[in-house]
């Protein structure tokens, strides 16, 4: 690491985390940890601490990712949620990874092959995305897949909306329903619907036995109490509306799971200097100095995800703004005599929240944690630095 600019990973944490899903939530039998996008930006390394804490399954979106998490975990399973090209049937057999089935076109491109495999079917409920949408091939895919000997270990879909306060919810799985009319549930070892907010805000339904577990994973709860004051009086009016007109089932807003996030971003002071009142600060001279001040750049700037809009950093348990347009690898900010040369910049951890970063950035935590691009090393409490 030659420039100290570097994510950190609390693996306790990650551990931990998982445990309290589970203290709180043990009725499922499979725990899927959907660990795409380098794991949240957390990196494949951290998976298992996942694991430690109780994730005995994982999601991936690509074959990729798949094959960089068997770096570090060889025999823990795992689902690519996206549909994976036929030709590539070899390397999903030699790294064990669970393919997903979203068409019975795609399903007869498998069976082509002779190969033993394990599949999820996939449904589209209402996303418009990815799955089978009617009844009739449903049925012609699980006919040609079991014909063909291939293992058909799960079937699940995706839910667009929490259904706090719309119908979608219901609807998609009014539509999940209708999909599986007279079709055997218990052929299925593995259904899974859920994601992490539909985990906290709906009870379990009767014949789900798995979960895919995301954002809550990394520290978010998804608790959503109602607030305070007369603008969320209004909007709890606007809830109780739409809840009476749609006919919305009973929801859950609010759980008291204890999650932390073990991610936090730092860089370091490269350089100090003076400059007059008048000098202007970094590309387009947009920045005019309105006084005498002192000036550190930091290495860390757009390409690894750093934004204008985080406004300020911390040293030394002090904030200081940003100054001038970021570059593509240097950010200015604005400091006084007590900074100096290599002290540690928190741009992001203990004293700047991830969830104050994506209310800067107005987005979540998703795009704040992916953000990050992996030119930025991701750093582990057990000491390991992983480079990509």
């Amino acid at each position: 690491m030659y420039r100290n600019t570097y994510v950190k990973i609390n693996e306790s944490t990650l551990t931990n985390n998982i445990k309290e899903i589970k203290k709180k939530y043990s009725n499922y039998k499979y725990y899927i940890g959907v660990v795409k996008g380098n794991a949240y930006g957390h990196g494949a390394y951290s998976v298992s601490a996942l694991i430690k804490g109780g994730i005995n399954y994982l999601a991936v979106s690509s074959l990729e990712e798949a094959i960089e998490i068997r770096k570090y975990e060889k025999d823990i399973p795992i689902l690519c949620l996206e549909p994976i090209n036929s030709k590539y049937i070899d390397d999903i057999i030699k790294y064990n990874v669970t393919a997903t089935i979203d068409s019975l076109e795609l399903a007869k491109e498998y069976c082509k092959h002779e190969k033993n495999l394990k599949v999820h079917i996939k449904l589209d409920t209402g996303m418009s995305r990815l799955g089978i949408n009617d009844s009739e091939e449903l049925r012609d895919t699980i006919k040609i897949l079991k014909e063909n000997n291939i293992e058909i270990e799960g079937i699940y879909t995706h839910f667009a909306t929490t259904g706090i306060s719309d119908p979608y919810y219901d609807l998609q799985l009014k539509k999940f329903v209708k999909l599986m009319y007279m079709i055997d549930l218990s052929q299925f070892k593995i259904i899974h619907l859920g994601r992490s907010l539909t985990l906290v805000n709906h009870q379990q339904l009767p014949f789900i036995n798995g979960i895919r577990l995301g954002i809550i994973m990394y520290g978010f709860n998804g608790s959503m109490p109602a607030g305070k004051g007369f603008k969320n009086y209004l909007r709890e009016l606007k809830r109780k509306r739409l809840i009476r007109k749609y006919h919305i089932s009973p929801t859950i807003r609010e759980n008291d799971l204890n999650l932390k996030t073990a991610f936090s971003l730092y860089t370091e002071v490269m350089s100090i200097r003076k400059i007059k009142k008048g000098d202007f600060v970094g590309y387009g001279a947009k920045y005019i100095a309105d006084r005498d001040m002192l000036i550190a750049t930091l290495p860390i700037g757009y390409a690894d995800g750093m934004s204008v809009l985080i406004k300020n950093v911390v040293i030394n348990g002090k904030k200081y703004p940003i100054v001038g347009e970021i570059c593509m690898d240097m950010t200015m900010i604005e400091v006084d005599e007590s900074v100096k040369l290599h002290d540690q910049v928190e741009i992001f951890g203990d004293k700047i929240s991830i969830r104050e970063v994506g209310r800067k950035l107005n987005t979540n935590a998703y795009h704040v944690f992916t953000g990050i691009t992996v030119r930025v090393p991701r750093i582990y409490e057990d000491g390991i630095e992983i480079k990509y």
